[in-house]
């Protein structure tokens, strides 16, 4: 989902030039998923001028407003990536902390049941997966 000027501006947001790269660096990032350092790195990289205090900020207004969502895997990281339309679920590497992304329309349903048989009607779910990815320093290293 790609967001524009006027969607800051829907959600209350000045358009400022921070607001406007940080988006851009989100919706353009390989990994979908960037630590609020990544971010600042990134953008250092870029050669912008923000300090690692605005990214927060700016990331927090993010995900106020609803643009970004935070996850908080188990290595106590908070990642970042641009709300999307369908919902998904993540595996993490627990040597490198790789992420990725899937979605299964057989754990939904299960979800659903489980929920539905004690009597919860589901707003939401967060399903994260821990594991050893298929990269061979990982591979080696988890022996």
């Amino acid at each position: 989902m790609a967001f524009t000027n006027q969607d800051l501006r829907k959600a209350g947001l000045k358009v400022t030039l921070p607001r406007v790269k940080i988006l851009e660096l989100l919706e353009q990032a390989e990994l979908h998923h960037m630590s609020a350092e990544e971010v600042y790195k990134a953008l250092i990289e870029q050669g912008e001028d923000v300090g690692l205090a605005t990214v927060y900020r700016v990331l927090t207004q993010f995900e106020q407003a609803g643009i970004v969502e935070r996850h908080n895997f188990e290595n106590n990281l908070s990642v970042f990536e641009i709300t999307q339309d369908e919902h998904h679920d993540h595996l993490v590497c627990d040597v490198c902390g790789k992420i990725v992304e899937f979605h299964n329309q057989t754990i939904e349903k299960e979800q659903i049941k489980v929920a539905k048989e004690n009597g919860f009607k589901l707003s939401g779910h967060s399903l994260v997966l821990y594991g050893i990815c298929n990269n061979q320093e990982c591979k080696d290293s988890a022996k």
